[in-house]
């Protein structure tokens, strides 16, 4: 069989790359990868299958029905006519196909019709064939195959099965078998399939892909790796097969060996937006924070006309695993290649993340209040950029302009709690205790917390000693 694939891997959701990232330490999501069923195309098209599904016209007397001389020599004629006039031939076995003849004339109608893609009818002349002679191998295997076209699955199994039964396996019959159950997702007998047609078959890629898919899907992810190590060495330009390896290492925890198979997926020009966003995910996680920069750089000169959210969550993770300078990098090239096309929602949420990396960083308070106060010019109703202002402030020491901040928050119901809690804290940082205390009690009658409980104690324990 020529030994090709056109297998189609579809990526983490894909925000499965973007799922990947976690907590280093925590529980790695499982890959939520979908690996596409071998091609069938290659199967049907493939002269060898063509040869061993049609065969010959002629009598298998130990599994089929005898054939009287009138229709041996009928048959002797369709055959003639097979090669070059299917249509004369198909008019000829209806004329002759009777009740009481025998089953092999139904048997070659179904191959000449099944030849002039009239599966439909091809289907009815083999389980009429079946129906005559129940133990008619042939038959099942060509009612198998048409099914499976079909995608009518549990039938393929059925006549497969029986096929099987009859003593008539082969390697196509055993994948054929194995793509049926996968079709159905029961990827136990999938395997189980798939393995005898490798077997007896070994070169088939798409047996071999079939085999990965059902150990993919059962976390046999060992297997699978090993699988895939056959697959590369064969086709080491077979982008599909160093992304997919790459997940099966995520499944074993192997994140260090699937950050290999990104980069050298990348390194022979065929990674994508979604395996280097992936990629630097594996890196935030490992803690490798220029590694991840510089693979969040790559995913967006890829495609510079992608959605702004993707680039801007991954500044977020920087930032939040400590990468303070890379998330500002980062920045700076989502800044420089989206600042112009972004829309309002997304411009505010871009300077309110550049606000948060300059007080993480330390760097000048210009900087902080500008981007937020251009937040504010946006939508003066933004709670978290108020809130982001009133905190830049009070730690600037200048309360008052805080307090101004965080009133105009607390008019806003989704930030009412929060915000009275933060002027109250700045009164108590000013002694004010007997202005923080109904604050501190209106924002617990609005968002009840443990901890403001116990922090008003704290306040009314320290009132009660100033007077």
């Amino acid at each position: 069989m020529r030994i090709t694939s056109t297998i189609i891997v579809a990526l983490f959701c894909i925000n499965t790359s973007s799922d990947f990232a976690h907590a280093k330490g925590d529980s790695a999501p499982g890959p939520s990868m979908q690996i596409s069923q071998p091609d069938l195309s290659i199967i049907w098209n493939d002269p060898g299958f063509q040869k061993s599904f049609i065969g010959g016209y002629g009598i298998n007397p130990d599994i089929e029905p005898r054939v009287s001389q009138d229709d041996m020599a009928l048959l002797e004629l369709v055959r003639q006519l097979m090669a070059d006039e299917l249509p004369a031939a198909e008019a000829l076995l209806k004329d002759s196909v009777k009740l009481d003849s025998s089953a092999t004339l139904d048997l070659t109608l179904g191959g000449a019709l099944f030849q002039q893609d009239k599966m439909d009818d091809a289907l009815v002349n083999y389980r009429n064939a079946v129906a005559k002679f129940p133990n008619f191998r042939r038959a099942y295997r060509s009612i198998g195959l048409i099914c499976t076209r079909k995608s009518q699955f549990e039938s393929a199994i059925s006549a497969f099965n029986k096929m099987i039964e009859l003593g008539g396996a082969d390697a196509y019959t055993y994948g054929l078998l194995g793509y049926c159950h996968s079709a159905r997702q029961d990827y136990q007998p999938a395997e189980a399939a798939y393995r005898n047609a490798l077997l007896l078959q070994p070169e088939n890629v798409e047996w071999r892909l079939g085999l990965t898919r059902s150990v993919f899907k059962q976390a046999k992810y060992e297997d699978a790796a090993s699988l895939l190590d056959v697959l590369i060495t064969t086709f080491p330009d077979k982008a599909d097969f160093w992304l997919l390896q790459a997940h099966t290492y995520l499944g074993l925890k192997q994140p260090i060996k699937a950050a290999v198979n990104l980069e050298a997926l990348d390194s022979i020009g065929k990674s994508t937006v979604d395996s280097l966003y992936t990629l630097g995910d594996i890196y935030i996680s490992e803690g490798l924070n220029d590694l991840a920069l510089s693979a969040f750089d790559r995913a967006i000169t890829k495609n510079p006309a992608q959605s702004v959210s993707r680039p801007m969550r991954s500044t977020e993770m920087l930032a939040a695993r400590g990468g303070l300078l890379q998330a500002k990098t980062l920045l700076a090239h989502v800044k420089s290649n989206w600042n112009e096309s972004l829309n309002d929602a997304d411009k505010r949420k871009l300077l309110k993340l550049q606000a948060r990396l300059a007080m993480s960083s330390g760097a000048g308070d210009d900087e902080t209040a500008a981007a937020l106060e251009e937040v504010i010019q946006l939508d003066p109703l933004d709670g978290e950029a108020l809130m982001l202002l009133g905190q830049h402030y009070n730690r600037s020491g200048k309360p008052d302009q805080s307090i101004l901040y965080y009133e105009r928050a607390a008019r806003i119901d989704a930030f009412a709690a929060n915000a009275k809690v933060k002027i109250a804290q700045v009164y108590v940082g000013q002694s004010r205790f007997s202005e923080a205390l109904p604050l501190l009690r209106e924002a617990q009658s609005l968002k009840p917390r443990e901890d403001i409980a116990r922090y008003i104690e704290q306040v009314e324990r320290a009132s009660k000693s100033k007077r």
